[in-house]
């Protein structure tokens, strides 16, 4: 039986696992599971997989669910509390580490999961964005494994099974084109929070809502690419493909290709990354091919989502760049949720804090976590500065690393 912790249990990624996991109790044990603030989701998870160990953001948390377990009757599990709590859920006794956290958040647990020997199923994309080469570093000092659980990339770990690495001549990531793919430029300027949320086929959190309706999620996934896959960006492109049945493709140096299909479900990737190299049957509808009819594809509009382009332009600059631009990107959604800025400051921040950084001088390396860090925390103070300079507002601290 694979023993399991989760990073993120109560998140869109994390409530999916564990569907998954209900449906073959025989193959997995829940042993950690880390939440954010949403106590009463967590105390349903613990009643139904009694985990060895928990962590809550907060103290109050922690103590509301204390109190809703033993109203219950529940058996009362470790508490973790904070980022520490989260690195003891991290580093649990496990086979199998499933990062599911939102943001920079997920960096340091999954570093310290990787520094323990742990197998890692990712699902949060900023581990690799910020950090892609000292990760690949870690995981082979400590000989541990990494899944990708983001479809997209699931999808060409898939495809590349088997394959020499030499006869691939280019990775292809589709991209549905988010809710405003129709939108012309002067209707984006107007976008709301509720449109941005409103994915016109995949049900996630607000964060990556909101960066697949800029593109920067697609951005950001071509960052990861690079380094899952050992690919210079220039071999890594994009294309729209609003049906979202290609979930990505992998073409040949004889100019074949291949691509992994199937209906929008985020349990298939998850349970990809669970079994590999086996595969679980699961309760899911079936890909009827006849019935789908036309399958659509066009290239990205660059102008009317320059998120997309400032991926590859940090790519370009050196290794701090990506982290950068993900801080920076980080502080300009959650002021976009937070009512603070309109849609497109979210390019421009992200546009400025490039700018910003490269204006600092010599090329930057990210030797070590501290490294990342600080290029995590001057890009948010930054994007923060910026913000607020232009729209004439105070933004708070959000998604600390």
């Amino acid at each position: 039986m694979k023993r399991l912790a989760l990073l993120g249990s109560t998140g869109s990624v994390g409530t999916q696992t564990l569907a998954v996991v209900a449906e073959h109790p025989e193959r997995y044990r829940v042993c950690a599971l880390a939440a954010g603030r949403n106590v009463e989701l967590l105390a349903e998870q613990v009643r139904r997989f009694r985990p060895e160990r928990v962590s809550l953001a907060d103290a109050a948390g922690a103590a509301e669910l204390a109190r809703r377990l033993a109203r219950s009757g529940a058996r009362l599990p470790e508490i973790g509390i904070g980022s520490e709590g989260l690195l003891g859920v991290a580093t649990h006794e496990v086979d199998l580490v499933v990062a599911g956290l939102v943001g920079a958040a997920g960096l340091r647990p999954t570093l310290a999961a990787i520094g323990r020997g742990r197998d890692i199923a990712l699902a949060s994309k900023e581990v690799m964005v910020m950090a892609g080469a000292l990760v690949l570093r870690e995981l082979r000092a400590h000989g541990a494994r990494l899944l990708p659980v983001d479809s997209e990339h699931s999808a060409l770990f898939q495809c590349l099974a088997g394959q020499r690495r030499e006869d691939v001549a280019r990775l292809q990531l589709t991209c549905s084109g988010g809710p405003f793919r129709s939108w012309d430029a002067e209707r984006i300027e107007r976008a709301t929070v509720k449109e941005a949320l409103n994915h016109p086929n995949w049900e996630m959190g607000a964060k990556i809502s909101v960066d697949s309706a800029s593109l920067m999620n697609k951005g950001l996934e071509v960052i990861e690419a690079r380094w899952l896959f050992d690919l210079p960006p220039e071999r890594i492109d994009v294309v729209i493909h609003p049906q979202s049945i290609v979930h990505s493709l992998v073409e040949f140096v004889d100019g074949s290709v291949l691509a992994q299909l199937g209906l929008p479900d985020m349990r298939v990737p998850i349970a990809v990354a669970l079994a590999w190299p086996e595969r679980l049957p699961l309760r899911a509808p079936r890909l009827d091919l006849a019935r789908q009819g036309q399958l659509d594809f066009e290239p990205p509009d660059r102008k009317r989502f320059p998120c997309l382009d400032l991926a590859y332009q940090a790519l370009a600059a050196d290794e701090a760049a990506p982290a950068v631009l993900n801080a920076a990107n980080e502080v300009a959604v959650a002021a976009f949720l937070g009512g603070a800025i309109g849609f497109p400051w979210i390019a421009r921040c992200n546009a400025a804090a490039l700018r910003a950084h490269a204006a600092r001088g010599p090329a930057q390396a990210l030797r070590d976590l501290d490294d990342v860090l600080a290029a995590d925390r001057w890009a948010r103070d930054c994007a923060r500065e910026w913000l607020a300079s232009e729209v004439g507002a105070v933004l708070p601290e959000v998604l600390p690393s």
